[in-house]
């Protein structure tokens, strides 16, 4: 099962999807599909690479958001990796059986109108990892 995992995207916290994207446009990208999540009060900005992999710039929309504390504990930079996988419930209640610390007890929606669910920095070597399943998959 954990051997379907794909590397979706790169999470990075930005202060502006724009200033974010200035690094991208240099190497040549031309586009980034924007989106907001106003359950995660962000805007999301995704630039997706020749395999399918992609970064997701992530801009807060208002002072209370997760993002948003990041950026001011932190600063820009490295905010969480995604995986892709097949079936986000059965991943989740392996993974908790296994003793694996979840900060989502349940799916939730994410960008691109996917599930998703978070495991916790303390089970993942100090990273936040985030689950993704694309709805109808």
């Amino acid at each position: 099962m954990f051997k379907d995992f794909e590397i979706d995207h790169i999470g990075v916290a930005v202060r502006s999807l724009e200033e974010g994207f200035k690094l991208y446009g240099l190497m040549g990208f031309d586009e980034m599909y924007t989106e907001v999540v106003p359950s995660e009060k962000v805007k999301v900005g995704f630039i997706e690479f020749a395999n399918g992999a992609r970064v997701e710039l992530l801009e807060p929309i208002s002072d209370d958001s997760v993002i948003a504390k990041f950026l001011k504990k932190r600063g820009p930079g490295f905010h969480h990796i995604c995986y892709r996988v097949k079936d986000i419930e059965v991943v989740m209640k392996a993974l908790s059986d296994q003793g694996v610390r979840m900060i989502d007890s349940k799916p939730r929606i994410g960008a691109h109108n996917c599930k998703v669910a978070f495991v916790h920095p303390s089970s993942a070597s100090g990273m936040l990892v985030e689950l993704s399943q694309k709805v109808g998959s």
